[in-house]
């Protein structure tokens, strides 16, 4: 992907970037060879972005031609109010009190290029300012009242607001941004599309281990395209690229939904979209969903405060008790007597009006079904972990879990009735990347839960096809960009 700095007047361009076109507004503007081509990357730095200015034009028809501008007209119209500027930034306050701590005036402006500032102390606050209010060029100015410093505003500037003596930062901090967009190996075919893929770093048990996320950017590169991590700080970076994929464990009132509803609404192709986060990550949705469309599940009642005493009649004990967002073991508990029954229960609907219970079905592993495009991608049988009765085994009070082994097997020599069920399932949730859990009791499948983002684990899950698995991910991005590209034209 070629990078174009548009500008008013390139020979009022005052930095010297190797390799970088610069090319002046109303070129770009009215060149019918800048609308065919469609790998490019467009930095608009034009000297005014208020509406209908020739700044303003550029980001609006870069966005027509699907150049990705930095800024888009969004950031443009949102830098026009410094209250909703104030709103988007409030939560950096204790950042910004530590940042300019030293500082001795009642007055201060941040200078922030592509992210960075010349100070190395003020690094951080310029990343997430520029997370947030995604223009090449920002300046911020704080003011200092009672001891305690607030932001006033921030405004995009133009090229020859940067003094002198900043040029040469502002030329490095410009060439390693877009250097970071196009870490490949040599010899490679240039990609042809951008993808974030989302992660927590400090996350103890993410849905892919580090060898595993080294794969999905091998894979991506392999099939055109170029991939990024992401971390919760990059939210204001989404416009940026094509697709985006979610690394991190979701929840609905999380980071990891935001960010996915945020990518939908730029129209971003994402895994895992909104609307799967929010019907898997609810086991009373996915009660009522496979109970409407007759798909077999444990014996399951809802529970709400006037209705516990059915829950031993209807199920029996043991059985298993489940908060409506839980997640893998955690939120999920089996009871044995029916004062811990009374006792869990209590303690459940404190936090939510309805929760599930289910008969308990022990098995010595659970089916897991990887689906992508409605299609079964890997099989896998979950063994629970040794002398417990789920797959993953947690003491109180200690840090740290024991997972059972898990064990590869190819789709085609997966039982039938399994891999059926589980596409069933799945295409009740949508069409994206799901983990279907079925019990196998007997000559009887039930089918436990549909996850989104599952787990893909270098040394799990690609256990029969290895770096394929990987590649046949990262091409569903790819086919499926293309699919909104076409519709777009």
């Amino acid at each position: 992907m070629s990078i174009l700095i548009v500008v008013d007047n390139p020979r009022d361009w005052p930095l010297d970037m190797p390799g970088v076109a610069v090319v002046s507004a109303r070129a770009y503007l009215t060149d019918p060879a800048y609308g065919e081509d469609r790998t490019v990357k467009v930095f608009d730095l034009c000297r005014s972005y208020r509406y209908q200015s020739l700044g303003y034009y550029v980001s609006l028809l870069a966005e027509a031609r699907g150049h990705k501008p930095l800024p888009r007209v969004s950031t443009m119209e949102d830098l026009q109010s410094q209250t909703l500027v104030r709103l988007l930034t409030e939560d950096l306050d204790e950042l910004v009190q530590k940042s300019l701590a030293p500082i001795k005036s009642d007055s201060f402006d941040l200078s922030i290029y592509f992210g960075r500032n010349v100070a190395r102390r003020h690094a951080m606050l310029s990343r997430r300012l520029f997370s947030r209010l995604q223009a090449p060029l920002l300046r911020a100015h704080f003011e200092r009242h009672r001891e305690q410093w607030r932001l006033r505003s921030v405004r995009a500037i133009a090229a020859s607001d940067i003094p002198p003596a900043h040029h040469e930062f502002a030329v490095e901090a410009a060439t390693a941004y877009f250097m970071g967009r196009r870490r490949l190996a040599p010899r490679r075919p240039a990609p042809r599309f951008d993808l974030a893929i989302l992660h927590d770093p400090d996350n103890s048990e993410p849905p892919s281990n580090p060898r595993a996320m080294q794969h999905f950017e091998k894979a991506a590169a392999e099939v055109g395209l170029q991939a990024e991590f992401l971390t919760r700080a990059d939210i204001g970076r989404l416009s940026e690229f094509d697709a985006l994929f979610i690394r991190d464990t979701t929840y609905a009132n999380h980071y990891t939904y935001r960010f996915s509803r945020r990518a939908a609404a730029e129209g971003l192709v994402v895994i895992d979209d909104p609307d799967s986060i929010l019907r898997c990550n609810n086991k009373v949705y996915l009660a009522e969903l496979l109970a409407r469309h007759n798909l077999p599940a444990p014996r399951t009642l809802m529970v709400h405060h006037g209705n516990v005493g059915q829950i031993v009649a209807d199920l029996g004990l043991p059985c298993v008790l489940k908060q409506p967002d839980s997640s893998g073991s955690l939120g999920v508990l089996r009871v044995e007597t029916e004062p811990e029954l009374l006792a869990r229960v209590e303690a459940l609907l404190q936090k939510s009006e309805l929760i599930v219970a289910q008969e308990w079905l022990p098995t010595e592993f659970d089916w897991r079904v990887g689906i992508l495009d409605r299609r079964p991608l890997f099989v896998c049988r979950y063994f629970m972990a040794a002398g417990h009765w789920q797959i993953i085994r947690r003491e109180p009070g200690r840090r740290g879990y024991e997972e059972g082994p898990v064990q590869a097997v190819a789709v085609a020599e997966a039982p039938d009735e399994v891999v059926k069920l589980a596409l069933k399932a799945a295409n009740l949730i949508g069409d994206g990347l799901y983990g279907v859990d079925i019990k196998q009791v007997g000559g009887r499948c039930y089918v436990i839960e549909v996850n989104d983002n599952p787990n893909v684990d270098a040394g799990n899950e690609d256990g029969v096809l290895k770096d394929a698995l990987y590649r046949e991910i990262m091409g569903s991005f790819v086919r499926r960009i293309e699919a909104r590209k076409r519709v777009t034209a």
